[in-house]
């Protein structure tokens, strides 16, 4: 694991960033069904992800933040294993290198994943155990079909691209808990408070205008 930023909010921001960057089919989907000429007669259709090959929206919701971190953690490490296999099927260098950006991107996710953890109220436990929790990418079934093994591979790639979707809209919730917790803490009330005596104290001690002072 990488260095942890301990600031909680400069590394929420981070995991939005990547988290964006991630789910945008332009750097991974669409030059794979380019690449492997998919892009024809109706092909791209049959690019969809398989029901059940990674967690749903509503699965994701449904976790504690503790949980999803480490159901996040655990879907990209089979995430990084699939991308691996696929790096097989495709000999074009180009396409080589865009997969390995892939695998870097999740890596340094993967680590901000596991200093987010960290950062959680009564953190005791890393992200590192495999969660009983939402089902992960299952493995390719072995095919001697060249065409088959780029379905495939475009698939899994649609329903990685969609799963970051959902991440991504789950810490959109977290980023909106945050700030109405914000809006409504009882210390900004406080505050406002104070600052009000204090205005009012001030105006009793000024005269009014055009008035001297006794």
């Amino acid at each position: 694991m990488g260095v942890c930023l301990d600031k909680y909010q400069e590394l929420f921001g981070q995991l939005q960033k990547q988290t964006d960057i991630m789910q945008r089919t332009s750097l991974l989907l669409d030059p794979y069904i380019k690449s492997q000429g998919l892009d024809k007669d109706g092909l791209k259709e049959h690019c969809r992800e398989r029901p059940g090959a990674f967690p749903s929206k509503d699965a994701l919701q449904r976790l504690s933040r503790r949980e999803f971190l480490r159901a996040l953690h655990t879907t990209l490490g089979s995430i990084l294993h699939r991308l691996t296999a696929l790096q097989r099927d495709v000999p074009k260098a180009q396409d080589l290198e865009m997969l390995n950006r892939a695998k870097q991107n999740i890596r340094g996710f993967r680590n901000n994943i596991h200093c987010m953890a960290q950062l959680l109220p009564d953190s005791s436990e890393t992200t590192e155990p495999t969660p009983a929790g939402p089902a992960t990418s299952p493995s390719p079934t072995p095919t001697s079909d060249t065409f088959q093994r780029r379905l495939e591979g475009c698939r899994f790639l649609h329903g990685y691209h969609r799963f970051m979707h959902s991440v991504g809209q789950v810490f959109q919730e977290w980023g909106e808990s945050s700030s109405r917790s914000r809006r409504h803490s009882p210390r900004r009330g406080l505050r406002k408070g104070v600052r009000r005596v204090q205005l009012s104290r001030r105006n009793k001690r000024l005269p009014p205008r055009g008035q001297l002072p006794r």
